[in-house]
């Protein structure tokens, strides 16, 4: 099991909305426009505390991913197809979410979980998810930078480069230079707990890696 926290500061207006947005933008673009995705519940939640009962209410939803070419070529030839689908579990109480993603084909023998927690700060806050010390010295600490990490470039859009881009409504940007959260109010960092669990022997760590690889440029894009 490996398990990092992923910091990632943002200009923070309106930003509900646009998490929104961006969820569903992803969702289309990760899918090839909508395929390969089944919506199978979308409703509102009540009752249900989550991150240490501070938020009990907000928006369920349940989709199965269907995979086939978005996974590595070593996993297809070794899964069968039917192994190539991915539950996910999503309950988004903003500025909180907790999202679950299982595999039905290896049950308890695989799942991620990502817990994001949106707070008005520049990353300054240790420990926003108030893990136990000890699973808090074992944790990596990973920083994303909208505006200065380097983007694949296949997921490059100039209209999406915090770097070129003034927003029409609040008139902010374009970001630039090395020291441009200093100068950015106010800002906004959304805190990614993810906790990765595959046991297949002989696979464990290769695939771990490559989930951690994923997910750093998937929040990159996503957040950009």
């Amino acid at each position: 099991m490996d398990g990092r926290i992923i910091y990632l500061s943002v200009p923070s207006r309106q930003y509900h909305v646009g998490q929104l947005y961006g969820v569903a933008e992803m969702s289309k673009r990760e899918t090839g426009g909508g395929e390969g995705v089944e919506v199978v519940t979308n409703e509102p939640f009540r009752d249900q505390p989550l991150f240490h009962g501070a938020y009990s209410s907000g928006q369920y939803t349940y989709k199965i991913y269907y995979l086939k070419k978005k996974v590595p070529l070593f996993i297809r030839m070794l899964a069968p197809e039917e192994a190539l689908q991915i539950h996910e579990k999503s309950w988004n109480a903003y500025p909180y979410s907790r999202t679950v993603y299982s595999n039905p084909f290896m049950k308890s023998n695989f799942h991620l979980v990502i817990e994001s927690l949106h707070v008005d700060d520049a990353g300054t806050t240790e420990n926003i998810h108030r893990l136990p010390a000890e699973q808090w010295r074992s944790t990596s600490v990973v920083r994303v930078d909208i505006v200065k990490d380097a983007v694949n470039p296949t997921d490059y859009q100039p209209d999406e480069d915090p770097t070129k881009v003034t927003s029409h409504k609040t008139g902010r940007g374009p970001f630039q230079g090395t020291h441009w959260l200093e100068k950015v109010k106010p800002v906004m960092t959304c805190y990614k707990l993810v906790t990765a669990d595959f046991r297949w022997f002989g696979l464990q760590a290769r695939v771990e890696r490559h989930i951690h690889d994923f997910e750093r440029r998937l929040f990159l894009k996503f957040h950009r």
